[in-house]
């Protein structure tokens, strides 16, 4: 009877610290700033879709986008401004320091994709990473310090 108790305490629990929730959208539903900011950042590119969540209070909408056939996450905030931008590159393009900080981390999992975050100012590159059944991702600056 212990074990059900806390298990229905640790469901309900996890259900209530869910990330946030995001919701597709259709462009001509987003407010006018968020509209161009869209098409601002989907210039040149496919675009595969709008969502849109609140996170932390704040609303935000991420652009998916496709660009010479490599993902970029575009995410927007409500006057359509950049808040972050996630590029898929490839491993080869990155900072030499960065790549061997990667390539560390990464000992014994396959290196499945790359990408180059920009944020405030700041970039870094995530690799997401996978064995088995099992994934993860690693997170590094410029000069190959591991942020996450």
């Amino acid at each position: 009877m212990k074990f059900v108790c806390l298990l229905t305490v640790f469901l309900v629990g996890s259900v209530f610290a869910a990330e946030p929730k995001e919701t597709k959208v259709k462009t001509k539903d987003l407010p006018p700033a968020v509209q161009q900011g869209v098409e601002r950042e989907s210039k040149g590119a496919t675009l595969k879709g709008v969502a849109r969540e609140v996170e932390n209070g704040k609303t935000l909408y991420e652009v998916e986008t496709v660009v010479n056939g490599r993902t970029r996450d575009t995410t927007l905030d409500e006057s359509g401004n950049v808040v972050l931008t996630e590029e898929e590159i490839p491993l080869s393009s990155i900072p030499a320091a960065a790549k061997a900080a990667i390539e560390k981390e990464a000992a014994g999992w396959k290196i499945k994709s790359v990408e180059i975050l920009k944020k405030d100012g700041a970039t870094t590159y995530e690799a997401h990473l996978g064995r088995m059944f099992k994934s993860r991702e690693v997170v590094v600056d410029a000069d190959g310090k591991v942020q996450k």
